[in-house]
């Protein structure tokens, strides 16, 4: 039977070789030996410290973010040494620190039921290739000068064909007007409505209308695609519209109706049709926001 000190040796001396092995390695012998620890130390934590080598060789060689190939996307997992023994964190790159100040203002924003990429929405990145974009373009410049000056600029209704790309330029705006620590809500304007519906027994239905009628910048997209009901019309738009309208709230929309045929649509309900109420709404959209036709190609083929 082998002695306690026997397999104590064995066992050192299986470190002591896998260290060796290891530091064959010259780039990571020149690693480990650059931390000023002892190798009597370093040869017990060869296998983390194979670990730690290999991401912060991948830093070394870094392709972006996106391509981070560590274990955890943008930190790196590094040794540190701590009264005789070694311990192991992962410590955060510097360019994962410049993501999230870059994407600090992000907490500015509100979607509700729409795609997070909107929030990666910039005027960097939107077509210019297209002249019927460039008047929206000029729009949104004027817009932020004025809102800027504490002047009371109107929003967009902004109409045109399927996939022109109304929902991802507003989107552009607010992002920018949220890096000016503005907030701002995205709201998928249907499913806004369903969801009232389904809050009526909770708390959640006076949380949320109370919500979008105050927030400084509210984007109701895609209204005219919704089931129009008298409660829709006359319980939800119409007092939201009016609240912000009474306020001076910026408010913008995106649709693949007209002003004419939104009044249509507004007006015929399962009650019957009722013109005067549908232009009430109309009216008010009006006063809120200016008209620019967006008719383009689908850029989401």
């Amino acid at each position: 039977m082998k002695k306690i000190k026997d397999m104590y040796d064995e066992d050192l001396t299986a470190l002591k070789h896998s260290f060796q092995e290891a530091c064959s390695n010259k780039k990571f012998k020149d690693y480990v030996y650059s931390l000023g620890i002892s190798e009597d130390i370093m040869m017990k934590y060869t296998s983390s410290l194979e670990d730690s080598f290999v991401e912060y060789d991948n830093c070394l060689n870094c392709k972006g973010l996106e391509k981070c190939p560590n274990k955890v996307k943008g930190f790196r997992y590094s040794p540190i040494k701590d009264k005789g023994i070694i311990s192991f964190s992962y410590d955060v790159c510097e360019i994962k620190v410049e993501e999230l100040e870059d994407n600090s203002y992000q907490k500015n924003l509100d979607l509700f039921l729409m795609p997070e990429e909107i929030k990666k929405a910039s005027f960097k990145t939107i077509y210019k290739d297209d002249k019927m974009r460039v008047p929206i373009i000029k729009y949104f410049k004027e817009f932020m000068q004025q809102y800027q000056k504490g002047e009371n600029p109107k929003g967009l209704y902004l109409t045109g064909s399927f996939g022109s790309g109304k929902t991802y330029l507003i989107a552009a705006l607010f992002n920018e007007m949220a890096k000016k620590n503005v907030h701002s809500s995205l709201v998928y304007y249907p499913e806004f409505l369903r969801s009232l519906k389904a809050g009526f027994n909770d708390n959640s239905y006076n949380e949320r209308f109370d919500y979008i009628q105050r927030v400084p910048l509210l984007l109701l997209d895609d209204i005219g695609a919704e089931n129009c009901s008298n409660w829709a019309r006359d319980e939800v738009l119409g007092p939201i519209l009016q609240y912000r309208m009474d306020n001076n709230l910026a408010t913008f929309f995106t649709s693949n109706l007209t002003l004419e045929e939104l009044e249509k649509s507004l007006a015929c309900t399962a009650s019957g049709y009722d013109k005067i109420k549908a232009r009430r709404i109309i009216e008010r959209i009006k006063q809120l926001s200016n008209v620019i036709p967006l008719v383009s190609e689908n850029r989401r083929r």
